[in-house]
């Protein structure tokens, strides 16, 4: 037996999708982790109870990712992103171990020497978009990772492209809503047009690229140097791509690798410049150690305070819409086949009883401290976990103590460090802005 739908269901759907943050906000003191977006049939529920989140994270392998309306036609068909089934664990086991462990060591110097670059940009007395600052230097990394040096003209047109569908929030709605036919003039028209140049573009760094001999990989074995010859190359279980399908799978790459990252770093900035407390505790520490940032146990506060950033402002709101397989029990309650679970990221980081005082910037919280992957989960979790999450990690942690150990900044409209979503990422407002008040020595 299936429970009936809640009162209200019909509504929430459309809250949900057009007034996203204020929907959630209202559910902060709903303990009971469950908001029903519609009812039977094609019953979807949004969860942020962890019992339930820890159950839907562990049926992940009887459970179909859904799609993205708002991030297909980026992505497109074959993107790794939405893969399931056999194909979702094969790019798992070819792009997996490349991301994480000793080859992560690897783009150390990459991320180093690109952060070093964008510092130097950030003149005592600069005033700048902190969010536009950390897009174009995760960019920059990520890009060198999975095509190696590239012109920064492109990757200005993948961004430019990228701005015209999810700069603001009414372009991301005309964009999913109002797609009119390619011959009408429209905002469609123009992503579609852009989408066929840049896809010629980004298959030109890998054209007529021998694999083997790759620099910075770490493994034993010669690997292909960047992720886009690993994928050329038809290392199994994976296998050839056509031109069509590495397209996707750069495209989902150079995207899903930058923006959450960006706004992650730009939160933690944020964050930083509203507590001098622990702003000059992590300087101190940093002050104590030659260290770069890469490694958490050198860093434990800074690593902590980056934990932190992604609990409060997590840069995803949900961990993906999982379709159930075959009906089943979840939290005590049967479900249908068909019915669809979304984890909030977002709520489930606001539950008092697992972080007291939730709205409150408290790194300490993760001093020395774990959660369980149903009660903290800023990169998702299950079989869906972000493959770049050790990446992402890395890179907020060297790019703050780069930061913190060259410019000291200041928020000039603090009033702008408010959650804004920008397609299915959540960010401050791009006019979050920062001056550099000093450069120490």
């Amino acid at each position: 037996m299936t429970t009936r739908p809640t009162n209200g269901s019909r509504g929430n759907k459309y809250r949900f999708a057009f007034r996203t943050l204020s929907f959630l906000d209202a559910r902060k003191d709903d303990s009971s982790g469950v908001a029903e977006l519609s009812g039977p049939p094609g019953r979807a529920l949004l969860v942020w109870k962890p019992e339930i989140i820890g159950q839907v994270f562990r049926g992940d392998r009887n459970m179909t990712l859904e799609g993205s309306d708002t991030l297909g036609p980026l992505v497109g068909d074959t993107s790794l992103l939405f893969a399931n089934g056999p194909r979702h664990a094969a790019y798992r086991q070819v792009i997996g171990p490349r991301l994480r462990g000793r080859p992560l060591r690897g783009y150390e110097e990459l991320i180093a020497e690109a952060t070093r670059a964008a510092i130097d940009e950030l003149r005592p007395g600069t005033v700048f978009q902190v969010p536009d600052w950390t897009r174009r230097l995760t960019l920059q990394i990520v890009s060198q990772i999975i095509l190696g040096p590239v012109d920064h003209g492109l990757l200005h047109r993948f961004t430019s492209w990228i701005e015209g569908v999810l700069g603001s929030r009414g372009r991301t709605l005309a964009y999913r809503y109002l797609r009119l036919p390619h011959a009408l003039p429209s905002p469609w028209r123009t992503f579609v047009r852009q989408r066929e140049s840049l896809d010629k573009e980004l298959l030109c760094p890998v054209s007529g690229k021998s694999a083997g001999g790759g620099a910075g990989s770490g493994a034993a074995e010669p690997s292909p140097a960047t992720l886009a010859e690993v994928l050329r190359s038809g290392e199994e279980p994976l296998g050839p791509l056509g031109d069509g399908e590495l397209r996707d799978q750069i495209v989902s790459l150079l995207f899903a690798g930058h923006e959450t990252t960006a706004s992650a770093i730009s939160w933690a900035l944020f964050w930083l410049a509203e507590h001098d407390e622990v702003r000059r505790d992590i300087i101190d520490e940093l002050k104590a150690t030659s260290s770069s940032g890469a490694a958490a146990e050198d860093v434990p506060l800074l690593d902590a305070a980056c934990r932190e950033v992604l609990r409060i402002s997590p840069p995803a709101v949900v961990a993906g819409n999982r379709v159930l397989d075959e009906g089943q029990e979840i939290d005590g309650v049967s479900h249908d086949a068909g019915t669809r679970l979304t984890p909030c990221i977002y709520l489930a980081h606001q539950q008092p009883d697992l972080y007291p005082q939730p709205e409150r910037f408290d790194p300490h919280r993760f001093l020395g401290k774990r959660k369980s992957a149903q009660e903290y989960l800023p990169f998702g979790g299950g079989t869906r976990r972000c493959l770049g999450a050790d990446l992402a990690m890395l890179e907020m942690r060297m790019v703050v103590a780069a930061v913190l150990r060259r410019r000291e900044l200041k928020c000039v409209n603090p009033e702008t460090g408010v959650p804004q979503l920008r397609g299915p990422a959540m960010g401050p407002s791009e006019d979050l802005r920062m001056t550099v008040t000093e450069c120490p020595a």
